[in-house]
């Protein structure tokens, strides 16, 4: 079971590596949801998503002899771009699984910290065992992203230096999820840190396998969602993350694109921040379940920056359907 000692341990292998980001209030979003709002800005991390912080300590956590093999990861694009830019920080090669149809901007980032790119077809191939396959060729350390206590430990640390960073304990955290490594990890860390806090995965509507998943009390698997987060088309969570999910979240808030795309313009125009779609999940789902957080203090992970000009354009005017 993935412990706070972990996370503790991940926090100082990330000390001077990771970007110790910013906590952002806004009395304009406050009298929107009806609640103190605390957006923990993880667009603003290395790599513009808070998967640098899995991937360093996964890299860091491994023996000399291991890196020297490689890593080998899969991924929409995130963690891709995280594993990649942590193997080039401790001078190892990395072979990164995308799906041909990751956003391009992902795709090119990934590359340029280094890493081969081998693509598959998300909706007729399976990324764990193009992944596996490569891992076996080559001899190479494998790095999940998310079923793998080191990632989950680095994602933890999101949460323990928001609730460090702010001054009186929050009621409730919201924290976006696909595997639910990122919730898992910070919802260790805030429950350890606050006890009594209330912690909450969000999902696309349309990629609620979460949600699923917890109601029937195992895990569910369902097709490839059709959603505009594409950091969160999971179809199932993973055998480390359920338990522990299980064990801690207080529940999953569900929202549809369209609010995603809501949250993306006002956080743009009212806060001068971009986000990628899954990078506004979690406010956007505070933003749809606001009745349930009034006059209440909530964290809220904003997870995520790394969305091409053109594809945030198309999304703000419409022409990318949802």
């Amino acid at each position: 079971m993935l412990t706070f000692t972990d996370i503790e341990t991940a926090a100082a292998r990330l000390r001077g590596v990771a970007h110790r980001t910013p906590v952002i209030t806004s009395r304009s979003l406050d009298e929107l949801i009806g609640a103190t709002v605390f957006l923990k800005a993880e667009n603003l991390q290395r790599m513009g998503a808070f998967k640098f912080r899995g991937g360093y300590n996964a890299v860091n956590s491994l023996s000399d002899a291991e890196r020297a093999r490689g890593v080998v990861a899969f991924s929409s694009g995130n963690h891709a771009q995280a594993v990649a830019l942590a193997a080039q920080l401790h001078g190892c090669a990395a072979t990164i699984v995308m799906p041909d149809d990751a956003p391009a901007s992902k795709l090119e980032a990934t590359r340029g910290y280094g890493a081969e790119v081998i693509t598959y077809d998300r909706y007729t191939e399976d990324r764990a065992a193009v992944a596996q396959a490569v891992v076996e060729r080559r001899g190479a350390a494998l790095i999940p992203p998310f079923d793998y206590y080191p990632v989950m430990a680095g994602q933890g640390t999101t949460a323990l230096e928001l609730i460090k960073d702010i001054p009186e304990p929050l009621d409730a955290l919201i924290v976006c999820a696909g595997g639910g490594g990122f919730v898992s990890g910070c919802a260790v860390a805030a429950t350890h840190l606050s006890p009594g806090i209330e912690v909450f995965a969000s999902e696309p509507e349309q990629g609620n396998d979460i949600e699923l998943s917890l109601r029937a009390g195992r895990i569910v698997s369902i097709d490839v969602p059709r959603t505009i987060c594409d950091g969160q088309q999971t179809q199932s969570c993973g055998l480390l993350t359920f338990p522990i999910m299980q064990a801690l979240l207080a529940g999953v808030l569900t929202v549809p694109d369209q609010i995603v795309i809501q949250v993306m313009r006002f956080v743009f125009e009212r806060l001068k921040l971009v986000l990628e779609p899954s990078g506004a999940n979690a406010l956007a789902a505070l933003l749809h379940h606001r009745e349930r957080f009034a006059n209440k203090r909530v964290g809220v992970t904003l997870s995520g920056g790394n969305v091409s000009v053109e594809r945030f354009a198309a999304l703000m005017n419409g022409t990318e359907a949802c």
